[in-house]
């Protein structure tokens, strides 16, 4: 549920990259490779493999059986700058836009941001607070590992 206002919450975290926009681009949109760099979380292609407009996508996030299962729909697709889902799932609902941004010298910044319709209505509300801080560091972590894959695999 949105805040009384009607706005999402929001979480934006960006990472640094000493790689090209189109390598980072191809990491970010190999879902499941998203697996090796996400914290906690299996993904995987389903409609179109993932790919383009109406393109589909399942995260598992979760240990074993105590989790959820985040879907998703690809509603903007512009290789290799911008990717924005819609989360359609029981748990997690609104947008995820993933950014790429060329930077001088063959590097890149990847912005990954989610705006968050939350459930559990009031209850949600009030523990965004909480939880902000928490899903952020978990975001920034997995898109630190992301970048030092990235980086590692463009030196060769």
């Amino acid at each position: 549920m949105a805040d009384p206002a009607g706005r999402p919450a929001t979480v934006t975290v960006d990472v640094m990259v000493d790689a090209p926009v189109e390598a980072v681009w191809a990491a970010v949109v190999d879902w499941e490779r998203q697996s090796d760099w996400m914290l906690g979380t299996t993904v995987r292609g389903t409609t179109n493999d993932g790919v383009g407009l109406g393109g589909g996508i399942e995260a598992y996030t979760g240990v074993g059986p105590v989790g959820f299962l985040d879907t998703m729909v690809i509603t903007e697709w512009e290789p290799p700058y911008r990717c924005t889902v819609l989360h359609t799932g029981k748990v997690v609902r609104g947008r995820g836009i993933f950014e790429v941004f060329a930077l001088p010298a063959g590097r890149s910044r990847f912005v990954w941001s989610e705006e968050l319709d939350l459930p559990l209505g009031r209850l949600g509300r009030l523990g965004w607070p909480l939880a902000k801080p928490a899903l952020a560091a978990g975001v920034r972590r997995s898109l630190v590992k992301l970048a030092r894959s990235v980086e590692a695999e463009h030196e060769h």
